[in-house]
């Protein structure tokens, strides 16, 4: 076997580990470097720096299969993800999992996948797999699984769960991290749930939080992704805490994917003033070392992982290698496009306007009138808040009101044909014509819509349904739609053309009314139960706060 020649590139090396920035030549051969070479007297333009690593992302969030996210994070440095599989887990079991595994690998891109924890999440929603403990320690056994990914039923966690204590137990046993999920958590309740082996958390919203995670020993990845924006709150940590800091998206839509991906967590930490050398091992050296990845950190003998920039505050990727492989230069991806298969699981079928019709259920009385439970929804955050209004009644029936933008919300049964819709009413939107739907719905992924009239609440929900997955708009003489048939959560489509597809269907939702920054990213998390306070599932309204289903309208 021939082994391939040296390659040779001279930059200003960003050593994070002595800390140091000197002039010189990186030099590899078979994808690992084998020499770093300081020239005296040289000056360069450019700077060379371990590739950036998102410590948590949803790949199936960006909307394109692995092998097509990594055609595109690459452009902005990124070389490597811890990649929680846990959304087609809930459509596709473990045959999902597998699915993620072998489409990512045929890339050089360096995903690493975790067994997920909670499929489903609660036991309050109707998901397409269940992975109890036996299925989650094999995977955990396997070698290309590399952490236990997000334990959100952290109730569980807090009453010691035996199964959940079980699935923690196995990845201990395997020497794998585990990643954690506890929104709001503090105090004891934070610390009782380290203590259950959590070693990480990403749902942190506030300083105070984040240091009461802190201070009962989990790292905290910082967030900015597409629905939930926390860098702004958290950038602080990288002076007090720099060796316990991380970042991440969590879930990033393909709009965004194209314009920027960790390369913007740097840029903006830089920004605000944090030490060049925290935030590039925040974005690097702490995730590879915290989960063990096989990621070059520019060190001899690593692989040949970095990337290849100009300016600090303004900082632009310029080049990206893997394995000593040019994989992006100036922004152009240089991996090449290989169509994914595309398994599914969709039953549902078509449903009519009288379906989403909300009875009062009880007459209403002049002095007492019931109370409507609402949802809010709020603009950058996962969290939503619990609004009780007095409803508006058409001929016995709870109707929306666009004044005080009282919308009503769905979620239907993807994995039967004519289960019973689960109905509420939703604030936060800002519609005034119209219904969004999307089968991206977390965590089960059955079909989630909001709308302001059941006429335009059916027509989104049916062209999802038609599709077997994706996302919809329709009004004021409009409706689109952006298929998602790989388990319908993904496309089969080539990354820029998802992203301006979606971006016209972001568009429509706007004209529509919506002022939320990522209508669609929002709607997603409508079902999302383990995030407090009010969300909804196929089966009903159901309050975090309480862990317990809520009636829509109570007296």
């Amino acid at each position: 076997m021939v082994k391939n020649r040296r390659q040779r590139l001279s930059g200003n090396i960003v050593d994070l580990h002595a800390r140091r920035i000197y002039p010189g030549t990186v030099e590899w051969a078979d994808g690992r470097i084998v020499r770093l070479q300081a020239e005296e007297g040289k000056s360069y333009s450019h700077y060379i720096a371990p590739g950036l690593v998102d410590a948590h992302i949803h790949i199936e969030s960006s909307l394109l299969p692995p092998a097509e996210f990594a055609r595109w994070a690459v452009c902005h440095g990124t070389v490597a993800t811890v990649s929680d599989p846990h959304e087609i887990a809930n459509v596709l079991g473990v045959a999902g999992v597998n699915y993620m595994i072998r489409d990512g690998a045929r890339t050089p891109f360096k995903f690493n996948f975790g067994a997920p924890s909670c499929v489903p999440a609660t036991t309050f929603e109707t998901a397409g797999a269940r992975l109890g403990v036996t299925a989650v320690t094999r995977l955990l056994a396997r070698r290309d699984i590399k952490f236990l990914s997000e334990v959100m039923n952290f109730p569980g966690v807090l009453a010691r769960d035996p199964a959940l204590m079980a699935m923690i137990s196995a990845a201990q046993q395997a020497g794998k991290k585990i990643d954690g999920h506890a929104p709001g958590l503090r105090g004891k309740m934070a610390a009782r749930y380290a203590d259950a082996g959590i070693t990480t958390d990403h749902e942190c919203f506030t300083l105070p939080e984040a240091l009461a995670k802190l201070a009962a020993g989990m790292k905290i990845l910082i967030r900015e992704g597409s629905a939930a924006r926390n860098l702004a709150a958290l950038v602080s940590l990288l002076k007090t805490h720099p060796e316990q800091v991380m970042f991440c998206c969590d879930d990033l839509h393909p709009d965004l994917l194209m314009q920027r991906h960790l390369d913007e967590h740097v840029r903006r930490a830089l920004q605000s003033g944090a030490d060049r050398f925290d935030v590039l091992r925040a974005a690097s050296v702490n995730p590879v070392e915290h989960y063990g990845l096989e990621v070059g950190l520019l060190r001899v003998g690593d692989a040949a992982d970095f990337m290849v920039f100009t300016g600090w505050k303004n900082l632009r990727v310029r080049r990206t290698y893997l394995r000593g492989k040019l994989v992006a230069l100036e922004g152009r991806s240089r991996l090449s496009r290989q169509p994914s298969p595309r398994p599914n699981k969709f039953k549902a079928t078509a449903r009519k306007p009288a379906d989403f019709v909300v009875p009062a259920r009880s007459p209403i009385k002049a002095k007492t009138h019931p109370a409507l439970q609402v949802i809010e929804a709020i603009n950058g955050q996962l969290i939503t808040r619990h609004r009780s209004e007095i409803p508006s009644m058409i001929n016995g029936m709870v109707v929306t009101d666009l004044k005080r933008d009282i919308l009503k919300i769905a979620v239907v049964n993807r994995y039967k044909t004519q289960a019973p819709i689960a109905l509420g009413f939703i604030h936060g939107f800002g519609l005034k014509a119209g219904a969004l739907a999307s089968s991206v719905a977390h965590d089960s992924h059955n079909v989630v819509a909001v709308g302001v009239d059941d006429v335009a609440l059916c027509a989104a929900i049916n062209l999802v349904l038609k599709s077997r997955g994706g996302i919809s708009v329709v009004g004021r003489g409009e409706s689109s739609v952006l298929p998602l048939p790989i388990a319908g959560l993904m496309s089969g489509l080539d990354g820029r053309t998802v992203a301006r597809r979606y971006t016209q269907l972001d568009r429509q939702a706007k004209r529509l009314g919506s002022k939320l920054d990522a209508p669609f990213m929002t709607l997603s998390f409508m079902a999302l139960l383990v995030i407090p306070d009010l969300k909804m599932s196929d089966r009903g309204l159901f309050s975090a706060r309480r862990w317990a289903f809520t009636p829509v309208l109570a007296q």
